[in-house]
């Protein structure tokens, strides 16, 4: 069985439980307060998951609680990143930074393209902030390539109420979970 040191301890894969996000998992997924500004970005996609539209999974690892995440949309209003047929949306995809370069974020990754071409899903689409080259060069490691520039304006309604506007230039990135071009 492999293992991974993080901070000094010796933890063996058998500790790290990959699985479906729970609503009393939605106050951890703030990580200690680094995302309560994303609180009701969180509820909604609970929400969307219940309802069959988004899958959410979590990292959790045996005495530390959860240490990665990542939200997969189904079906969106932009077909050319998910459209409930054939092609979905990757995104909220993060693990916790002393948990990084261990094999977690290859692991979750796994694990939502074996539920997606369970689901019969041939695509995963994804946006990566252009200046994230950590995240680009993951990405491109597991055989995404970019398809094409998106200017990331987008907006959210933080935990107290007030809109929050975004501008984070991205790169739309996919990957054919069967190997074969799109």
């Amino acid at each position: 069985m492999a293992e991974i040191t993080i901070h000094n301890p010796k933890i063996s894969w058998s500790d790290l439980l990959i699985r479906h996000v729970r609503a009393e998992d939605l106050p951890a997924l703030e990580w200690n307060g680094e995302y309560t500004h994303f609180r009701r970005l969180y509820s909604e996609a609970f929400r969307r998951a219940q309802m069959g539209l988004s899958v959410l999974w979590v990292a959790d690892l045996s005495g530390y609680g959860i240490i990665g995440q990542v939200f997969v949309q189904l079906k969106c209003d932009r077909p050319e990143l998910c459209n409930g047929i054939d092609r979905a949306y990757l995104y909220a995809f993060r693990v916790k930074e002393e948990f990084r370069s261990q094999g977690v974020g290859a692991r979750l990754l796994a694990t939502v393209e074996d539920d997606l071409r369970h689901r019969g899903f041939h695509f995963l689409t994804l946006n990566v902030a252009r200046v994230n080259e950590r995240a680009l060069a993951f990405y491109l490691r597991h055989g995404f390539h970019i398809v094409a520039p998106e200017p990331g304006r987008w907006s959210y309604l933080d935990h107290e109420g007030h809109v929050v506007e975004v501008h984070e230039p991205a790169w739309r990135m996919e990957k054919s979970l069967y190997g074969c071009p799109a």
